[in-house]
Formats: structure tokens, C-alpha cells, sequence
């Protein structure tokens, strides 16, 4: 068999049958995906997650599947980067047959896709899944009429569960060897059945029936340009330039236009003809007991999206979360600190038990490993509790919320909603939160998106923002001194949030002038988290994940400071003789050598900036280990810090150049080195600018 194809995504198919999955966003479709395949892909519950194709193998009654998991899309008719693959992969990839993952809470808005893909073949399997919801909402659908008003086998299921899996894979097989039907599914209006009768026959002559030509002689008729090349790739070149096919197209355009229809007004009236189609069949289908539906979530939206309390509430949220991670991260942040420097001196004797030259001893553990001991003792623990509690929120459903709350902030940025997402990935990593862009389907607004993460403190920063509140800012002791931090951390975020608002509105009004654009933004049902799995997937796909990236890059830059520490130029270290050739800049921006060097230096991942200030403050050579913050800032005190050199180290903590690794993604994603060096560039003008006023008002 041949490769099909969706989007730049390809299958190598052997002997087995592939199966495209595809639903609306937040049906739960990536959960029947990993029941099916035993894949654990992760979850999310905001549109366009799963912005790449997935794909795994499962086998029953002795055939082989490929279960090809598509984005999830709300209609065949694209309207971004993820529906256009989820499109492409369905009409023109020939997938054996299509599994369409529905929610049975809001099935009626689920068959606008079913419908679109059941005209394209009728190889379908309808999968209607939170069946465990739809119950407690006292909702009950009468699935053999469903099937039959459909023409296409239905299950129940409620995957998260693992219920209707077994019974899904069982009508696969009934499924692929499903013949068109007779009887198409939706009508249209008299004048349009008539211009697809001028056309279809013709189709069906030059194809044998091979192909949907229902579907194609429809979107010939609606004559988009996007889809030309697609339709005409999929049909063959022998039948797309065939004359009297031409010919018949041509006179049904004539023929509707004579009636009033021109391409655009066809597409509105096909789309309103699967809604209401999917209207009567859910009025048929579906009963509820209508006072309970839905009331309990549109009691909660009433509180977390209030256009007064909505924010505040947002913040307070976003509070708690930051509390917890920093009072249950000190105790595990030091015990793994003090190991890995004490596994540090072990593995430092050995390798002078092995008679390694004093240098090459040094370089290794002074330099390399103990830099990379500090970032997974500082890294580690924060981010395994962060995420987590991150992941939590995302799986409940209140991300979307977030994006709702911030959606008229955004808009009068002259950028998208959907910044709101991908500004929350980057609390975890901006470089996440770049990827995360693509959700976005202007080119323009994604530009902004991407330039503008950077605003947004990531999990690399937060332990010297922690460190520094609770040493220099947060009076009082015990749980007075930790509320007081977390507040003050809080506003740092705040405050970060404000700037990505100010540089989106100044992006889109000078060099990416443009006008918002409008997005659907669904409200999913708000669900029991799965927190054993949230925890198990936040842990193995984002913290090791971010964590090994950190880890590849401090090694390297652990070797460039143990060189620099150690290489000496009269009395004084390579380090100390760089540091004092921008002291006198750093002094103007309210820091000093030490810490803008520092900042230089952690370009590769932002851990090391603490670590680095105290080798040259220290002047050893080497990374040393305190034992409390109380030490470290009296090492600090003792270099000239005051309260305004904490705050004008936080504020250019907070506004400097990304990571190098968020440099690279911003290239990757941009394509061009221009908008990697302006990402660069904004925030470190912008925190210059800032720490000067601050210092100026403080001195």
C-alpha cells in the first residue's frame, strides 16, 4: 500500500490498517487514543493541544492498527494551521476509516464534524464518550437511532474509564467494509442538489466510485484556492483537468449564481445545512432533564469569568500555586542540594584515588558537576511540585477560563486570546511556551505571541526571584514572611503580565500593525482531574523533560566558568577582570559587574546567574555550597548588595534576554534570526531602562 499523507504528517503502513482519530477539542480524544494504543500521551483541555499528528499500534481479532490521532477540529473547513492538517489527513490521507470521538454532554454540536466526515466516507465509527458525565448530568441517548439516522456504527464510551474501547475496536471491521450510501446524509436546498447533479455523475464516470464525489463536486462548486491544488492532487490530474468535468463545474457555477449563490454565500449555506441536520438528529437522539444540564458549570462561570472578580480571583489562584511551590520546595531543594555536593567530594576522592591530574579533577567536578548539581537541586524540586499543580488546573478545565478573563486585555493589544495560553506555558518554560504559539492562526498574532514570552518569569528564574524576596523584601518571620514573599512574587508576575500587554499593544500598532482576529474559544465542561496520571505525565513529560534540557546545557557552560574562574591574568581571575570592565555600566543600572556578568553567563539556562555571582564574590574558582539563605546573603551584603540592588536584580531577572534555548525555538518557529535577536533585544532595553528609574528613585 501506498503512504497517506495529512498535513506534512506521513504513515508507513506495512500490513495494517490505519485508523484516523479525529473529535472536536476536549472530547477526550487523546484519552481513547492512549486506551486504544497504551500510549501515554498527554491531555489537555483547551483547543489546538495536539498541534502534531500522534500515532501508535494496537491489534484485534488479528488485524493490525495504526491509530493516527489528528488534531482536534471543529469542522472540515479549516480555519487554522490544526484543522487544516486534521482536514487533510481525513479527505485526502485514505485512512481505512475514522474513528469520530464525540462528547455525549453536547452531542449536537458534535455532528457538525461527524456529519462533514461522514459525507466524505462512510467508513465511520461514532464514538460518543463521557458517557460517565452525560449520566450524572442526566442525559440519556437512544444510540440505535443515532446509527440509524447516521448510516454509520455507533459505541458508547467513557475512556477515561477504559469503557467502549473494546467494543469500538470490534466495529472497526464493519466499519472499512462500509459502501457509500445510497441516501446522502444532510441535504441541501433544491438549487444546490441540482448544481451537484450537474457534476457528480461525471465524477462518478471518471472514477469509477473510487472516490467521494458527493464531497468533491461540492467543493469544486465552492471553488476555494487553498483547496485547489489538495483536490486536485487527490483526484488525479486525468480527471481534474478532464474537459467535460471542466465544463460541468463551470455551468453549475452558472446555474447557482443565476440563483443568487456565489462561492461564499454555498460555503454558509452548506455549513447551516450540517447544523441544523445535526439538530434534528440530536432533538431525535438526545433527552435530558434540561434544569440540571449544565447548571453546576454555569454556576462556577459565573464567579471565575466575572468581569469584576474574574481577575482577582486569576491571581489569587496563581498565589496559592506560587505559595505552594515555595514552602514545599525549600526543605527538598536542600537536601538535594547537600547530597549531590557531598556525592560531589565522594566522586572528587575517587578520582584522586585514580591518580586523575589535579586539573582534569577539577575541571570535571569543580567545574562541570557542580554545576549541574546546583541546577538539579534548584530546578528540580520547584518544578516538580509547579507542574504538577500547573497540570491540574489545565485538566480540570480552567486554563480556558484563564484565556476568556484576559481575551478583552489581549484584544485591546491588538493580538489574540489565545496569548493567554501560551503565556501560561511559559511559566514553565518560555521556549514551551514559544512552541506553544502555533495554537495561534494568524501569522502576525503568533509573531507577537512568540516575541512577548519572554515577559513571563519561567521555572529557570523563579528559585532567584524566590530567593532574593524572601533574603532582601519579605519582613516578619515564619508564615508572615512567607505570604508576604509569595505576594511580592506575585506581583513580579503581575507586573510581567502588564509588560506583555504594553510590548503586544506596540508591536501591533508599529511593526506588526494589524487587526485582532476572532477565535472559538470553547468553555469545556469542567471534569474530575486524574491526578495520579496528571502527576505521573507532569513529572516524566515536563519537569525531566525541561530539567534534561537545562542539564545539556550547563554542563558546557559549567566548563566556560570553571576556566574562567581559574584562568588568571596577574592576581585577578579571567571572571573578576570582565566583571569590572562593566561595573561601571552595571552601577548605572542599579547592579554591578558581578551580577550583569553573571546574567551574560547564564545565557544557557538562567539556574546558573546565583551560582556564578557567588564563584566570582567568592573569588574560588569554584561553586560553593551554602548552607541557608541566611548565608548566602550575607555573602551578598558583604558585595555591596543593598535592597536596591535586590530590586533591580529581580526586575532584570524579570526583563533580560531569554535562554539560548528559547532563542533557538524562537528561531525555529520564526524561521529567521531577525525576530530571535528583536525577542532578544526588547526585554533587555526594557530592563535597563527600568532598573535605571528604580535605581535612581532608591539611591
Amino acid at each position: 500500500m501506498g503512504n497517506g499523507h495529512g498535513g506534512d504528517f506521513i504513515i508507513e503502513r506495512g500490513g495494517e490498517k490505519v485508523i484516523a482519530l479525529a473529535g472536536n477539542p476536549n472530547v477526550g480524544k487523546s484519552t481513547v487514543f492512549n486506551a486504544l494504543t497504551g500510549m501515554k500521551q498527554h491531555t489537555g483541555n483547551w483547543t489546538g493541544k495536539t498541534v502534531q499528528n500522534a500515532q501508535g499500534r494496537c491489534s484485534r481479532g488479528g488485524t493490525d492498527y495504526v491509530i493516527v490521532d489528528i488534531p482536534g477540529t471543529y469542522s472540515l473547513i479549516p480555519h487554522s494551521a490544526e484543522e487544516e492538517a486534521a482536514r487533510d489527513f481525513i479527505c485526502f490521507g485514505s485512512p481505512d476509516a475514522v474513528a469520530v470521538v464525540c462528547d455525549a454532554t453536547c452531542l449536537e454540536r458534535n455532528l457538525n464534524l461527524a456529519l462533514q466526515i461522514i459525507e466524505v466516507t462512510p467508513k465511520v465509527v461514532l464514538c460518543v464518550n463521557l458517557m460517565d458525565e452525560a449520566e450524572k448530568k442526566k442525559i440519556r441517548i437512544d444510540t440505535t437511532k443515532l446509527s440509524e439516522m447516521l448510516g454509520v456504527a455507533v459505541c458508547t464510551a467513557s475512556a477515561r474509564d477504559g469503557k467502549g474501547i473494546e467494543q469500538l475496536m470490534d466495529l472497526l471491521p464493519e466499519a472499512m467494509g462500509k459502501q457509500l450510501a445510497e441516501k446522502p446524509c444532510v441535504e441541501y436546498p433544491e438549487e444546490i442538489e441540482k448544481a451537484l447533479g450537474k457534476v457528480t455523475p461525471i465524477l462518478e464516470k471518471l472514477s469509477g466510485g473510487t472516490l467521494p464525489c458527493r464531497w468533491l463536486a461540492l467543493k469544486l462548486l465552492e471553488n476555494n484556492e487553498a483547496d485547489a491544488s489538495q483536490l486536485a492532487l487527490f483526484m488525479g490530474r486525468e480527471i481534474a483537468e478532464n474537459d467535460e468535468l471542466i465544463d460541468a463545474v463551470s455551468a453549475a457555477r452558472i446555474f447557482l449564481s443565476g440563483h443568487g449563490i456565489n462561492e461564499e454565500k454555498l460555503s454558509d449555506i452548506v455549513t447551516a445545512a450540517y447544523v441544523r441536520r445535526g439538530e434534528e438528529i440530536a432533538e431525535n437522539c438526545v433527552t435530558f432533564e434540561k434544569e440540571n444540564y449544565y447548571d453546576r458549570d454555569r454556576r462556577i462561570d459565573k464567579v471565575l469569568t466575572h468581569r469584576i472578580w474574574g481577575v482577582p480571583i486569576m491571581i489569587l489562584l496563581l498565589l496559592g500555586i506560587f505559595w505552594v511551590t515555595v514552602e514545599g520546595a525549600n526543605y527538598p531543594s536542600a537536601l538535594l542540594s547537600k547530597g549531590l555536593f557531598a556525592l560531589g567530594d565522594r566522586l572528587s576522592e575517587g578520582l584522586i584515588f585514580m591518580g586523575v591530574p589535579e586539573w582534569l579533577r577539577s575541571m570535571l567536578i569543580d567545574g562541570v558537576y557542580r554545576v549541574l548539581a546546583w541546577v538539579v537541586s534548584v530546578m528540580l524540586p520547584p518544578m516538580a511540585i509547579f507542574f504538577p499543580l500547573f497540570t491540574l488546573l489545565e485538566d480540570v478545565g480552567y486554563l480556558p477560563r484563564i484565556a476568556f478573563n484576559l481575551d478583552k486585555g489581549f484584544k485591546c493589544a491588538g493580538t489574540c486570546g489565545k496569548q493567554a495560553l501560551t503565556m501560561a506555558m511559559g511559566f514553565g518554560c518560555n521556549a514551551v511556551g514559544v512552541t506553544g504559539c502555533r495554537i495561534i492562526d494568524s501569522p502576525r498574532e503568533r509573531l507577537i505571541a512568540i516575541l512577548t514570552n519572554v515577559f513571563v518569569p519561567c521555572n529557570g528564574r523563579f528559585p532567584t526571584l524566590i530567593a532574593i524576596i524572601t533574603m532582601f523584601l519579605a519582613a516578619g518571620g515564619g508564615l508572615l514572611q512567607s505570604f508576604t514573599g509569595v505576594a511580592i512574587l506575585t506581583g513580579v508576575i503581575v507586573l510581567g503580565v502588564l509588560l506583555t500587554f504594553a510590548v503586544s499593544k506596540l508591536l501591533s500598532v508599529t511593526l506588526l500593525k494589524g487587526v485582532p482576529s476572532s477565535f472559538t474559544l470553547e468553555l469545556p465542561p469542567y471534569r474530575r482531574p486524574q491526578i495520579g496520571k496528571v502527576i505521573v505525565r507532569s513529572i516524566l513529560d515536563r519537569t525531566v523533560f525541561v530539567l534534561g534540557r537545562a542539564v545539556a546545557v550547563a554542563a558546557p557552560a559549567g566548563l566556560l566558568i570553571w576556566i574562567l574562574g581559574t584562568v588568571q591574568i596577574g592576581d585577578i581571575s579571567l571572571l573578576m577582570h570582565c566583571a569590572d570592565f562593566l561595573d561601571p555600566f552595571a552601577q548605572f543600572i542599579g547592579l554591578d559587574g558581578v551580577i550583569l556578568l553573571a546574567f551574560i553567563l547564564g545565557f544557557p539556562a538562567n539556574e546558573i546567574v546565583v551560582p556564578i555571582m557567588l564563584m566570582a564574590y567568592t573569588a574560588s574558582g569554584t561553586l560553593v555550597e551554602y548552607e541557608n539563605l541566611a548565608s548566602l546573603k550575607a555573602i551578598l551584603v558583604e558585595n555591596g548588595w543593598t535592597v536596591s540592588t535586590a530590586v533591580c536584580t529581580m526586575i532584570f531577572m524579570l526583563c533580560h534576554f531569554p535562554c539560548s534555548t528559547t532563542c533557538l525555538t524562537i528561531k525555529k518557529e520564526t524561521g529567521t534570526f531577525k525576530w530571535m535577536l528583536l525577542a532578544a533585544a526588547m526585554p533587555t532595553v526594557i530592563g535597563i531602562v527600568l532598573c535605571a528609574i528604580v535605581s535612581a528613585i532608591l539611591t
